[in-house]
């Protein structure tokens, strides 16, 4: 949806331009860019991806700043649409540099440029970042109707920050200015709802709920109907386990009839939740959506970052050519001009004048040849170092590693690739960005996984750790460690799956195999002891349930302060 907005206000920004100093420049034909429209309108994002790029430098010729930036712009909202939300922040921002907020006439493409980079840094979670995003987007819009729509995500943001009351705010001045019937006053209805339940769970959301779902029903307004049965299953999710399960099956219907893998991905986990006993119907579907959308966009953020790399490292082979012929020309020069200085000394002493030229000579080429030498050490030494080294270590872990952890992998030859390319572009390492536990986590619980094993893991939000101190959020991960080792090596499981939920002052964990289960014993082994002893000794419980030929079950129950 965000994508398609942002497109529209992309062209109906450059056709409002015929006037302005856009077209007064001298406009090159750059056949790249109508093809890359085409490819986008077609669907094809990977070929617009490639086009826009290939546009985008023909535009950096003929100094064309403002088609610079919507190029930019365009590659942005490609990359937000596969899901590279980090590519689509930086590929943006990188907009920003070809913009002037000081020409009014550049104004509604800074507001499009920030609302896709606070889209980005919303679905990061980046509640801080995507508000202070949105505000500048707004700031620069001169266009009412894309106004309300940025004033509307900035509610929407804030209301996913849990800031209430500023939501609440923004969408009751929003709901003054949409007339009644039109899509923006049914979204903006709904949010506002949904804010004012949220902060005070006494409020009755439902009237504002109905009201907004028949609006969409009249209207047929299909996205919109996805996000009202969201809201009515949210609502019923602890009161009406029934209504809440009816709703999510009218949202995952919906979502399979607008072809959105990614809301069909959601809707399924809510399902798996909500139904339990319809767990092998939909875990099929999970597993295999699940893995079919992290490949795809696996490929795509690859794709994008190998066509800006191919493009960055043409562009410097370009440049490198242009310097030597410069220098070429810049000696030819030089040269020219001791010949004519040498012709003149010759007048006065041609045996000193040949001398000295020749020991010039001989010292300008020493110096060019030392610099070269240096150059090369220096840069085979960093190969050697970041690269060489790297896949070395990489290369170890596979040949002596049983079970190769693939996104490991993945992970360890993703930072050589950065590191050489900061090679290329001889720039210091980026400090990369602290990992938070929810991440960590599931890169742990993952890292079980393999082409015979599935491990599905579910509620692991970054909110849910948020209360839990350091020393629980420790022992939980030796815990579940050790449950997925034990697993591993006793269980033959080829299914696992692990739930955490946040019951008010109360964190469950729930976790089941179809392995063989435990041993008929009374006595616990050594690692079932440690994991009992570490979650009492956080003031917890857990329950390991035995049934034969249906695998373990574990139940861990935490106190949260």
């Amino acid at each position: 949806m965000r994508i398609l907005l942002q497109t529209l206000i992309i062209s109906i920004f450059l056709i409002s331009c015929s006037n302005s100093k856009l077209d007064q420049k001298k406009n090159i034909n750059n056949k790249y860019y109508d093809l890359a429209y085409q490819f986008l309108d077609s669907g094809r994002n990977d070929s617009s991806f490639y086009y826009f790029n290939k546009a985008r430098e023909l535009f950096l010729i003929s100094g064309d700043s403002l088609r610079i930036s919507n190029c930019l712009i365009n590659m942005g909202n490609i990359q937000f649409d596969q899901g590279d939300f980090f590519g689509a922040q930086e590929t943006v921002l990188s907009a920003l540099n070809y913009l002037d907020v000081k020409k009014q006439g550049e104004h509604q493409l800074l507001s499009l440029a920030y609302n896709t980079i606070a889209n980005a840094t919303d679905e990061l979670n980046q509640f801080d970042d995507a508000i202070r995003y949105y505000t500048l987007a707004i700031r620069f819009c001169i266009d009412p109707v894309f106004q309300i729509k940025y004033r509307n995500n900035l509610s929407v943001c804030l209301r996913r920050a849990r800031k209430f009351k500023e939501s609440i705010r923004i969408s009751e001045q929003n709901l003054l200015v949409p007339e009644l019937g039109t899509k923006d006053y049914a979204r903006i209805l709904n949010n506002l709802a949904q804010a004012k339940w949220l902060k005070s769970p006494d409020f009755d959301p439902l009237p504002d709920y109905w009201k907004a779902l028949n609006l969409r029903l009249k209207i047929r307004d299909l996205l919109g109907l996805h996000s009202s049965y969201s809201s009515l299953s949210n609502f019923y999710l602890n009161t009406n386990r029934d209504s809440a399960l009816y709703y999510v099956q009218k949202q995952y219907n919906l979502a399979k009839r607008l072809n959105n893998p990614y809301d069909q991905l959601n809707v399924l986990r809510n399902i798996l939740l909500l139904d339990p006993d319809q767990e092998k119907v939909y875990f099929r579907q999970f597993v295999n959506l699940n893995d079919s959308l992290q490949d795809a966009r696996t490929v795509a953020k690859n794709q994008f970052a190998l066509i800006r790399y191919e493009s960055e490292k043409n562009k410097l082979q370009s440049l490198k050519l242009e310097k030597e012929n410069e220098e070429k020309e810049s000696r030819l020069l030089i040269q020219r001009i001791i010949t004519t200085a040498t012709i003149l000394l010759l007048l006065f002493a041609v045996g000193g004048g040949i001398f000295w030229y020749k020991k010039r000579k001989q010292r300008l080429e020493l110096e060019a040849q030392n610099k070269i030498k240096e150059n090369q050490l220096h840069l085979s030494k960093k190969i050697h170092d970041v690269v060489a080294n790297g896949i070395y270590r990489v290369m170890t872990e596979i040949e002596y590693k049983e079970d190769i952890d693939r996104e490991g992998v993945l992970d360890k030859l993703d930072d050589m690739y950065q590191k050489s390319r900061d090679i290329s572009h001889d720039v210091e390492e980026q400090t990369v960005a602290e990992v938070s536990y929810s991440e960590k986590l599931a890169d742990l619980l993952k890292s079980f996984a393999s082409d015979h094993r599935r491990v599905l893991i579910a509620g692991n939000e970054p909110d849910l750790w948020t209360r839990l101190n350091k020393r629980a959020k420790e022992e939980v991960s030796h815990v579940l460690q050790e449950l997925m080792v034990n697993m591993k090596k006793h269980s033959q499981a080829d299914q696992v799956v692990i739930r955490f939920e946040n019951q008010g002052n109360q964190l469950e964990i729930f976790y089941k195999d179809n392995g063989i289960g435990l041993a008929d014993s009374k006595t616990y082994g050594k690692g079932l002891s440690n994991m009992v002893s570490r979650i009492e000794g956080i003031g917890g419980e857990i329950i390991f349930v035995k049934e034969e030929g249906k695998g373990l079950s574990v139940k861990i129950n935490i106190p949260i302060l």
